[in-house]
């Protein structure tokens, strides 16, 4: 069964400013400036203003939908909710290097680009950052601290 109309509405917190156009979702605060591609999704989004408070408002649709597009709204939401908090207050990931018997070491490597960690499960593997102007590392004592706007690149 079909939906006529899903709607979910959020509040923009003070200094955080959100464009919308085609689907393209960028969200802009005090630690930077981050974009998401909505295009894969059949939803609608829409700045309003409370009329009340004045805010802003970022409202998403979706006209005639199934069960599977109804839980993509909240799905939505929920990304543009991370977005907004990596640019006002960040996220940081704290990992311990733990192990029984063989020692497990783990290096940052070509310049803030990548994290190289030894001997794990006995081979030597290598991992990029995904955005490297934003990732933040620091090791020390066997624990790596991961800094970043983006939820996912953690």
């Amino acid at each position: 069964m079909k939906t006529i109309l899903s709607s979910e509405t959020m509040d923009i917190p003070d200094g955080v400013n959100i464009k919308v156009k085609a689907k393209m979702i960028e969200v802009e605060g005090p630690r930077g400036k981050l974009t998401r591609n909505f295009k894969h999704l059949n939803l609608d989004f829409h700045l309003t203003k409370d009329e009340e408070t004045g805010k802003g408002k970022l409202r998403i649709e979706a006209w005639f939908g199934t069960r599977k597009t109804s839980a993509a709204i909240r799905t939505a939401l929920s990304h543009i909710e991370n977005l907004i908090t990596g640019v006002t207050k960040g996220y940081r990931y704290k990992m311990r290097f733990v192990y029984a018997h063989f020692p497990i070491n783990a290096s940052i490597t070509s310049g803030n680009k990548s994290i190289e960690i030894r001997n794990f499960l006995g081979e030597k593997k290598g991992l990029p950052l995904l955005d490297p102007r934003r990732s933040r590392m620091r090791s020390f004592w066997m624990v790596m601290i991961l800094n970043s706007c983006l939820v996912q690149q953690l």
